[in-house]
């Protein structure tokens, strides 16, 4: 039976940082799609160069930053950090300005802008742990992943707007302003007293060097957190290229068009904006699933979406739109549930290396999934590589129930979160 239970307002400090946070990112989405924009005018090789640079240093820098963040501080870190993408945005317009677009000014931006990126994700990702406390973990995290996923969807037609009205310097400078806004909230805020606010200090020695390594023994000796993350792993490598390959894929050979297959992508958005923001209602239920039948639930509307250009004609736009938006209510509902297992699980002085190691999980796999999901779907047919997707899914579910049965006989006095969901 659900029982729903009052719960209070989030704290201010975490409202204020997460509004300027979000300002940010959609400057730094917007900024990135119109750069992408201006590298595909002189050729695919120009416009995966820029892409790839953007994100590549998140291979190497995640796990620094995060060493960086608990020996100095996130806060300190992000300022910084933030700072450092200020000064190179405004460096950026004028250039742009002055040079236009040439493929050297566009590697450089791309580079420049990523490795800073990649240095203070996991920090980022540190703060709603720093902010709120422990009971309202993950009601943070769930209204932070429903933002995030707004910026996701607003920052792609805005830039093209943008681009198409005021130009890409004029882009460059908004981005500048968004990035203003963010450091100055960013010196506001204040993070709650405690080992996690207090830095690499927090009543122990300050031990030497970065300690890079320190989250991998975290996680080792942490019961469920590495079950976690590689629960997460998982199913970010099967879910996250179904809207950024597979859903063009389809609606390409459906011969649907942009604006029917930019229907289907933005219901999938929409259901993980909804999942998301479930746990964040001002009555919320106790208990909402675990992350194993959300998986189920994920490879359910994958299987719908495949089998919906069958249909033919408007019918078929209708059904894919409909295993899209299942498809991405399991996708949140997945990350809502797990997100907040992985966070508060790991311990106060090593939160930026967990969520480095969160962030690597994902980006590592999906590298290779992307590229073999989109390969499968030339030589078969994306329908195959979306019915593929969802016997993935599925094979992780049945998997992380098995584990949950196995730990439950062998420690029956241990709760695995990660697989139950919170309550």
């Amino acid at each position: 039976m659900t029982v729903d239970a009052p719960v209070r307002a989030l704290p201010r400090s975490y409202v204020v940082w997460l509004s300027g946070f979000a300002l940010a990112r959609l400057g730094d989405a917007v900024l990135a799609f119109a750069l992408g924009w201006a590298a595909a005018e002189l050729g695919g090789t120009t416009a995966a160069l820029v892409v790839t640079l953007g994100a590549a240093p998140r291979l190497v820098l995640l796990v620094v930053g995060g060493a960086v963040a608990d020996r100095s501080g996130a806060r300190r870190l992000l300022v910084a950090g933030e700072a450092t993408l200020l000064a190179l945005t405004v460096a950026l317009a004028p250039a742009l300005a002055r040079f236009g677009t040439p493929t050297w000014l566009l590697v450089a931006a791309s580079l420049g802008l990523g490795t800073v990126t990649a240095l203070c994700l996991p920090a980022s990702g540190s703060m709603p742990r720093r902010l709120v406390p422990d009971d309202q973990l993950a009601r943070a995290l769930a209204v932070r992943q429903g933002v995030g996923q707004v910026v996701l969807m607003t920052a792609a037609p805005l830039g093209g707007v943008l681009v198409g009205t005021v130009g890409l310097p004029a882009v460059a400078w908004g981005a500048a302003v968004t990035l203003g806004v963010s450091v100055g909230v960013l010196v506001a805020v204040r993070e709650r007293p405690g080992p996690a606010a207090g830095g690499p200090c927090a009543g122990r020695p300050r031990a030497r060097g970065l300690d890079v390594a320190g989250g991998l023994r975290v996680v080792g000796r942490t019961p469920g957190l590495r079950g976690a993350l590689l629960l997460l792993g998982a199913g970010a490598a099967l879910l996250l290229p179904v809207p950024s390959v597979l859903v063009p894929l389809l609606g390409r050979a459906s011969g649907w068009g942009p604006g029917a297959t930019g229907a289907v992508t933005g219901a999938l958005g929409l259901g993980v904006i909804g999942a998301a923001l479930l746990p964040a209602r001002r009555r919320a239920p106790r208990r909402v699933g675990s992350p194993a039948s959300a998986l189920v639930v994920s490879a359910g509307g994958a299987l719908v979406l495949a089998v919906g250009p069958v249909l033919g004609g408007p019918a078929a736009v209708v059904v894919a739109a409909v295993g899209a938006l299942v498809l991405g209510c399991g996708n949140g509902t997945f990350v809502a549930l797990l997100a907040p297992v992985v966070l508060g699980s790991a311990p106060r002085t090593h939160l930026a290396r967990v969520q480095a190691l969160a962030g690597l999980v994902q980006l590592a796999p999906v590298l290779v999934t992307t590229t073999a999901l989109g390969a499968l779907a030339e030589h078969t047919s994306t329908g195959w590589a979306l019915t593929s997707t969802a016997a993935g899914l599925a094979a992780c579910a049945a998997g992380a129930r098995r584990q949950a049965a196995h730990a439950a006989g062998s420690r029956p006095g241990l709760t695995l979160a990660w697989v139950e969901g919170p309550q």
